[in-house]
């Protein structure tokens, strides 16, 4: 296959932009004439996959919810042919997804609880200066043309440390590994990040894994709305809210730690490894199991190109380990074929400011009490095949990997008396152990599915042309 056409996919789907500021905008349309010429003057705006000779300051994109398409009045035909998951949206999808709990609708913000979010505009920026100018070039926008209420908006930064944008979480792990390589899209590509094949090598994925239009990993078009056109380059979008209790996680991790292995800092931060399957600063502790490896990390042919056939026990990494949970690689058997339409495309920044140092910190309730964490998003073809899939089966459930009810320690929502079996072996240093009575270590807070549409099919919308016959 030929490299895609860059220039009609917006470029949030194509690549992650690598920049350290974000605010993402939610908007109600009140008015679809007036919708649709704000859609003309925003497509010049949209930045596409194109690559750039320079990055440029900011970066604009665009999304609909369901709602939001009928709010812009398509065909009746066209509304009905969306997949049914993305028709009915996140917050019906709650019993699926395991969002019950502290993670139920009735928790959410406020935007998401009451508010009907029709469009996500997202303004990437290199720093806050151009971010700030850029949104109020875009409120400018709105009450010139009207037709259109900013609901809310949510800003995300990297965490600095020492006056560096780190790609560190509020938990104090790396992030950002291994997102997949698919046919046709041209970027920086890594041994690991794409299907293992026969021989132990790596190749992409099926382009149809991504993007609609194109033929996935079955030799299948995903299901798209009609006409076709208006589906081809466009993908959809997981918005979702993740709070992060960094107090409860901190008091946990230091609690279950004093009888890990020796009791002490390396063992702490040994458990902490466990417990996602990367040492904090991102080693994946499947080759380096017994310390951080700077060296592994920074090596683009290492970082994310392991498997867990010769770990099947989980001494290594445990069964259920984050990353392992999320993509089992070839840990079903198979050779990994099993999780070749289970691979979704991560985006994403942090929101909210850097909890204190761990040796500044006392007051569990109080690291809570602050609104901090992760703007998840998760682009893929199919809602239903794989964000869902993997939300449900791998992360809310464990029994694909014999692990029964355990729940992802992390991402899991807990009840009363959940536990995180760790496999060890007879080493002092390596022992069997179990955490119990899990606390909640992050809460939902709202979000939504979106469609993000091709260049093509924005100017459709903002034409009125779509038309399913």
């Amino acid at each position: 296959m030929s490299k895609l056409n860059a220039t009609d996919i917006q470029g949030f789907v194509l690549r992650g932009y690598n920049m350290p500021f974000a605010r993402y905008l939610f908007l109600r349309l009140t008015d679809p004439g007036k919708a649709r010429l704000l859609l003309q003057k925003l497509l010049p705006l949209i930045t596409t996959g194109q690559l750039w000779d320079k990055k440029p300051d900011t970066a604009i994109n665009l999304a609909f919810t369901h709602s939001g398409l009928v709010a812009l009045e398509l065909p009746l035909a066209t509304l009905i042919s969306f997949p049914a998951e993305f028709q009915l949206g996140m917050k019906a999808r709650g019993t699926i997804l395991g969002d019950v709990g502290r993670n139920s609708k009735e928790h959410w913000d406020k935007v998401w609880r009451e508010g009907d979010v029709h469009v996500w505009l997202a303004i990437n920026a290199l720093n806050k200066e151009v971010l700030i100018s850029c949104f109020d070039q875009m409120q400018a926008l709105f009450e010139e043309i009207g037709g259109v209420i900013l609901l809310d908006f949510q800003d995300a930064a990297a965490i600095a440390i020492n006056g560096q944008f780190t790609s560190k979480e509020h938990f104090g792990y790396t992030d950002g590994f291994g997102n997949p390589d698919y046919l046709g899209v041209c970027r920086s590509t890594q041994p690991g990040q794409g299907k293992l094949m026969e021989d132990g090598s790596w190749v992409p994925l099926a382009t149809g894994e991504l993007l609609l239009g194109y033929a996935d990993e079955a030799g299948e078009l995903p299901v798209a709305p009609v006409p076709r056109l208006l589906g081809t380059n466009g993908t959809f979008m997981v918005y979702r809210k993740i709070y992060q209790n960094v107090g409860t996680f901190r008091q946990f991790l230091n609690k279950w730690a004093k009888h890990y292995g020796e009791g002490d800092e390396q063992a702490k931060e040994k458990l902490a490894a466990k417990f996602v399957g990367r040492w904090r600063d991102g080693t994946p502790i499947e080759l380096s199991p017994d310390h951080q490896d700077p060296e592994i990390v920074s090596d683009a042919d290492r970082n994310v190109n392991f498997m867990f056939k010769d770990d099947l026990a989980g001494t290594r990494c445990p069964i259920g380990a984050h990353i392992r949970r999320v993509n089992p690689r070839d840990a079903f058997g198979f050779n990994g074929k099993l999780v070749r339409r289970r691979r979704i495309s991560r985006r994403g920044l942090p929101y909210g400011p850097p909890a204190p140092p761990e040796d500044q910190f006392n007051d569990t309730a109080e690291t809570d009490a602050t609104d901090r964490g992760i703007v998840f998003m998760a682009l893929n073809a199919s809602l239903s095949r794989q964000f869902e899939f993997v939300q449900q089966q791998w992360i809310s459930y464990g029994n694909d990997a014999r692990l029964g009810n355990e729940k992802d320690l992390l991402m899991g929502s807990h009840e009363e008396g959940e536990h995180f079996a760790i496999q060890g072996d007879t080493t002092a240093a390596n022992p069997p152990y179990f955490c119990s009575d899990l606390p909640n270590f992050v809460e939902l807070r709202g979000g939504d599915y979106f469609f993000i549409p091709s260049i093509t099919a924005l100017g459709m919308l903002a034409m009125n042309l779509v038309d399913p016959r």
